[in-house]
């Protein structure tokens, strides 16, 4: 018998019985933030935005929306952050001992500061997503088994006073101590940059390691599986590694890769979304049966949401001068907000860049429903990423493709003329011309602003595959540290005219040479 594995797994369910008496949302974001007030209001932040008044306020949130403006990163890093760089006390108090680069993809550049107080946040809605385990069907033999984190490297660079890295780098680096036990593919190998050298180091030792738990980004962990795969000789990852039961993923959809992650393994596994960004551990799935996450509110951490349409967004995608936003039980489901978010990082009112639609308000949960800086809008198209991760799902199954990335730019032809380019990235041979073809009927089919737009000023859709590790190389080239490619490059799925023909330019050296 497990005896400690059923000593942890009983305690999981203590600890998770224990949180599941309900508060009133909007109560227990009132106290974050009323938290987060009184721990910055000696920075200059506070002092310049008067925490102090508003802590004495009688309506605290109001008072804070309507005193301190909305953030975003080039505003809020040129005027505070880069600040916080060199001298304590600027948005939280004293100086950040870490800032994560950003591995998403609107900036190659963005810095974001990580606190001690925001790491232990993060811990924090860590250990709640291991209590939720309790709403899952576990043997109690897991909880004594390995848990293989897939990220970036822990080797984090020295700048100033600071280090950086990306997130999953910079928490790796801090892991609990009660967790290091279990923790793989451990220390050494962690700090690894080379993404091939790391995979390589992972299949030779993977036989010593006993794993019920991966964690990653899809692509990225299906390549390190099939070489585990391929380097042993196996049929599928469950030869070596008998009891992996759960994927935590993240950092994009998951559903492209389902398929192909089932060749990989002997059953199913169970999935675990979540959502790490480089500005903290918002939200995890809590329950089986489904991949919306449920939003971290008790964590220190505190939300608003602004409605992502007319009444908080321009036509373009940018936010307006006076968006109306709303707290929790202001929201309705199924609905699109942009979040913003206020930390013990730092960040204040600050718009993270994602949209997120609410599934089941009674459940707190959510799914990421795309970015701000994802709305195809160029030519009054208005296709969020969650529409076109649809449609492109609908082409793949379809046309019985697998479609792991995409991008689309609206481009001018030799006439002026507007029209969509697509680049999937699939290793399949497909007619393109076809897809293209069939691609426009589904938009067309369900989007009606789409279709206005396609008998206007959109003149025809263009269609191009290729495989799928060209949007990484292209990648790796673009952005100036190259250590993300140890596991968390990230496609962007709408590009500028610009980013597109350089992507196009990369495409067509590549294959001159080959």
């Amino acid at each position: 018998m497990a005896v400690l594995g059923f000593l942890i797994k009983s305690l999981i369910h203590l600890k998770y019985k224990f949180r599941l008496k309900v508060i009133e949302p909007d109560i227990v974001q009132r106290n974050q933030l009323r938290y987060l007030l009184k721990e910055a209001k000696y920075t200059a932040f506070g002092k310049h935005y008067d925490f102090a008044e508003l802590l004495s306020s009688d309506d605290i949130v109001a008072s804070y929306q309507k005193k301190v403006p909305i953030f975003e990163y080039d505003e809020m890093n040129e005027k505070w952050w880069q600040e916080q760089q060199k001298t304590a006390d600027i948005t939280w108090k004293g100086k950040p001992d870490y800032f994560a680069l950003s591995s998403g993809t609107t900036s190659d550049s963005k810095r974001i500061p990580v606190t001690n107080d925001m790491l232990k946040c993060i811990q924090s809605v860590a250990q709640k997503q291991l209590e939720s385990l309790a709403n899952f069907d576990l043997a109690a033999s897991l909880f004594e088994k390995q848990v293989l984190m897939l990220g970036s490297s822990t080797a984090l660079e020295r700048k100033n006073e600071h280090l950086e890295g990306e997130i999953t780098g910079i928490s790796a680096a801090n892991l609990p101590s009660w967790f290091k036990r279990n923790y793989k593919p451990g220390e050494a190998i962690a700090q690894v940059g080379d993404w091939d050298t790391k995979a390589q180091m992972i299949a030779e030792q993977a036989g010593e390691w006993d794993i019920a738990a991966i964690s990653g980004i899809p692509f990225w962990m299906i390549r390190m599986l099939k070489k585990v795969i391929a380097y042993h000789g196996l049929n599928t990852i469950h030869d070596i590694w008998p009891n992996l039961t759960i994927y935590t993923t993240g950092g994009v959809a998951f559903e492209p890769y389902r398929e192909e992650l089932n060749r990989l393994t002997a059953r199913p596994l169970k999935i675990m979304d979540t959502y790490l960004a480089s500005e903290g551990f918002l939200g995890y799935t809590a329950r089986p049966d489904t991949l919306a996450m449920k939003l971290a509110m008790d964590n220190k951490m505190f939300f608003e949401y602004v409605p992502f349409d007319k009444r908080g967004f321009d036509e373009a995608g940018n936010i307006l001068k006076d968006p109306i936003v709303l707290t929790f039980s202001q929201l309705e489901e199924n609905m699109d907000y942009a979040l913003l978010i206020s930390t013990p990082a730092g960040t204040w009112r600050y718009m993270i860049g994602d949209t997120i639609k609410f599934t089941s308000l009674k459940n707190r949960e959510f799914v990421l429903s795309g970015r701000t800086k994802y709305f195809l809008n160029v030519i009054g198209a208005q296709l969020t990423e969650e529409k076109m991760n649809d449609a492109i799902l609908q082409l793949s199954n379809e046309m019985n493709i697998d479609v792991y990335e995409y991008a689309v730019a609206a481009l001018p032809d030799e006439k002026g003329e507007y029209y969509h380019h697509w680049m999937l990235g699939t290793s399949e041979k497909i007619d393109n011309a076809l897809a293209g073809k069939r691609l426009d009927q589904i938009f067309q089919s369900t989007n009606k602003n789409y279709s206005s737009s396609r008998s206007k000023v959109l003149k025809y859709v263009t269609l191009q595959t290729i495989p799928v590790e060209l949007f990484y190389d292209w990648l790796k080239g673009t952005k100036s540290k190259s250590k993300t490619r140890g596991g968390q490059l990230k496609v962007p799925k709408v590009l500028s005219a610009e980013r597109m023909i350089d992507l196009l330019e990369f495409v067509k050296n590549v294959e001159s040479t080959n």
